[in-house]
């Protein structure tokens, strides 16, 4: 079965987070020669499958992570109907990404029936119906298990559209962390007449707002931008011109990379505020993670895109956040690889043909030299 053809099959199931529909059946169906496991909690739907292969050299155990579910459709179109338009398909999950999935589905299968790999170590397979939602009880959970049952690869590929411009141009060798936070400044209501007998919120973090608002925890470095405090709400009073804010809660949030951690910016901002009345809650959503740029994988997914498409792809940790980054967590080092990204979560979601059939080869020249 081709790989269009595979992708087209994925996409008709409606795997809405964290619905499965069945689609794992299919999956499995499709390697049948692998090891099955199902990993599943608070009705997330988890599939590692494994396959174990004796080779040359060193142990070196692979594996390709990522996720069925795709967001809510919108209105307007038919999601879950594959449509091919010129060099275009057209459906739910195109790009972000069951593309990725049906390339690296088809790559294992080429790579299986071959008979010119000296592959040494165990080949895998993990899925979760939880990427778009929580992410609790999807990757994360499943790692755990895996590491119970000392399965844990070396190595991961995550198959997050990557691209930009043109497939291959970029891969992600890491990611920068969210932490989200809520400082509330506490004051006295008042009526504006009467200043005195006031203690306003405002006023109070008037002059050390410059301090928070775009403040720089970090200088960045050659793998991430400065880990910035950005406010995305600020909000007090009772929306009247003559009574002062009894408080002031401030919402922000910090992208930040493996230079600044929650502590630091607890840190800071206790030091900054530390004769103020204030509150702070902050929460990390997800952790920041870099694959060292001169690692043997990073070294092999750039050698297998130039071999295939004669591109050398820019070594980034932009975006949002993955599932890659509870890889990371569990001592895997993992890259980013997969198609171009301009239609992720859009009404009319595609993806161009051909950068599905290259993500596959490439897929496929990595496994024969791994």
């Amino acid at each position: 079965m081709q790989t269009l053809e595979v992708l087209k099959t994925l996409i008709t199931y409606p795997t809405i987070t964290p619905k499965e529909c069945g689609i794992y059946e299919f999956i499995k169906a499709f390697l049948p020669d692998f090891e099955v496991l199902e990993l599943n909690k608070n009705n997330v739907k988890n599939l590692f499958l494994y396959k174990q292969f004796q080779g040359e050299g060193e142990r070196r155990d692979l594996c390709f992570g990522g996720h069925i579910d795709v967001v809510p459709p919108g209105d307007g179109w038919e999601a879950f109907v594959p449509v091919v338009r010129g060099e275009y398909l057209y459906g739910r999950g195109a790009q972000d990404m069951k593309g990725g999935v049906a390339a690296f589905l088809c790559a294992i299968k080429e790579f299986c029936e071959s008979k010119t790999h000296s592959f040494n170590g165990i080949l895998s397979i993990l899925l979760t119906s939880d990427e778009e939602g929580e992410a609790i009880y999807g990757s994360k959970h499943t790692l755990q298990s895996l590491k119970e049952k000392n399965l844990l690869p070396h190595f991961a590929i995550v198959a997050e559209p990557t691209s930009v411009n043109t497939f291959g141009d970029m891969i992600k060798i890491g990611r920068r962390g969210s932490i989200n936070g809520v400082l509330k400044i506490q004051g006295k209501q008042g009526h504006v007449a009467y200043p005195n007998k006031c203690i306003n919120p405002v006023e109070i973090i008037a002059p050390i707002l410059s301090k928070i608002a775009g403040y720089n925890l970090d200088s960045g470095n050659d793998s991430f931008e400065p880990s910035k405090i950005v406010i995305t709400d600020i909000r007090g009073g009772l929306e009247v011109v003559n009574v002062t804010p009894d408080d002031l809660r401030i919402m922000f949030n910090v992208r930040n990379s493996t230079q600044t951690s929650l502590e630091d910016l607890k840190q800071y901002l206790q030091d900054l505020l530390k004769h103020i009345p204030h509150t702070l809650e902050l929460k990390q959503s997800s952790k920041p993670f870099l694959t060292n740029p001169n690692n043997s994988l990073v070294a092999k997914v750039v050698q297998s895109l130039q071999t295939t498409l004669q591109i050398t792809p820019t070594l980034s940790t932009s975006g949002g956040t993955s599932d890659a980054r509870y890889f990371a967590e569990y001592g895997v080092d993992v890259v980013e690889c997969g198609v171009c990204n301009d239609r992720i979560h859009a009404i009319n979601e595609r993806v161009k043909i051909s950068e599905v059939e290259n993500l596959k080869n490439v897929f496929v020249s990595l496994l024969k030299e791994f």
